[in-house]
């Protein structure tokens, strides 16, 4: 069973930093794509970032030039580092991942950790 576990979430100040993880856990074949999804309240959830097995990472828009997303193959880990957060970037953030497992290939999701950005 494949399971994605995040942490780093919390409450910090606009303009400060803050850092999440993500690792994923269980039985598998190889992880394609990972990226980072996230939801504020009232709005429909929204690609932050994403980075593929080759390394290529792709920003939305908001974030461009103050995130910066990372894996580690390895440790089949990916990070998100958000800097100069900004009020607006409060929100749940997920962590997903294209894992490809017995007989199935398909996006599996964490279970989403709160980002509180305030004024």
């Amino acid at each position: 069973q494949v399971q994605l576990g995040e942490s780093g979430g919390g409450l910090v100040q606009a303009g400060g930093p803050l850092r999440l993880s993500c690792v994923v856990t269980g039985n598998f074949f190889s992880i394609n794509r990972m990226g980072w999804h996230r939801q504020a309240p009232g709005k429909q959830r929204e690609l932050v970032a994403r980075v593929t097995s080759g390394g290529e990472t792709y920003y939305a828009d908001p974030v461009t030039g103050r995130f910066t997303i990372s894996r580690d193959n390895a440790k089949n880990t990916v990070d998100l580092q958000m800097n100069s957060l900004k009020p607006e970037d409060t929100a749940v953030y997920y962590c997903n991942a294209l894992i490809s497992s017995v007989g199935v290939t398909k996006t599996y999701w964490g279970q989403g950790t709160q980002v509180t950005v305030s004024s």
